[in-house]
């Protein structure tokens, strides 16, 4: 996205990044964007910067963080322009994060495993209880 284009409108936003303007408005709220105009006009405008925190927050979201850890990311780049502790801190968060998943994935796994055993179960019970009250066929001469 180019640095010189033009600030769009909150309406414009919203579309561009499908969301509603009310959940732009609450990550204002929040301090994870902030219109170019602060002061209280009846039109917010958003510019190249914001564009790009409203990348970073959807795909942190997308990647399970919270937002309060999407914003403390992204405000360690504002501080630091190294970005040694703001690299240092995502690491640590999407080790976390790795760690989670990995969890829920071995849950989910003993789960299906689980699922997979009373479906055979069920399947065999069935069976039976199909086979038990199947009508008589009539004999053949």
């Amino acid at each position: 996205m180019s640095k010189h284009q033009p600030p769009i409108t909150i309406s414009e936003l919203a579309q561009e990044f499908m969301l509603t303007p009310r959940t732009i408005r609450y990550y204002e709220e929040v301090g994870l964007i902030t219109p170019l105009n602060q002061e209280k006009v009846n039109q917010r405008l958003y510019g190249p910067r914001e564009r790009t925190r409203l990348k970073l927050i959807l795909r942190g979201k997308k990647l399970g963080f919270s937002l309060a850890e999407i914003k403390e990311m992204i405000d360690l780049y504002d501080e630091d322009r190294s970005e040694r502790l703001q690299l240092e801190r995502t690491v640590a968060y999407g080790e976390r994060r790795l760690q989670e998943i990995e969890e829920k994935i071995q849950e989910l796994i003993l789960i299906r495993e689980e699922l997979l055993d009373y479906h055979k179960k069920f399947c065999a019970k069935l069976d039976e209880l199909r086979s038990q009250s199947a009508p008589e066929q009539p004999k053949q001469p």
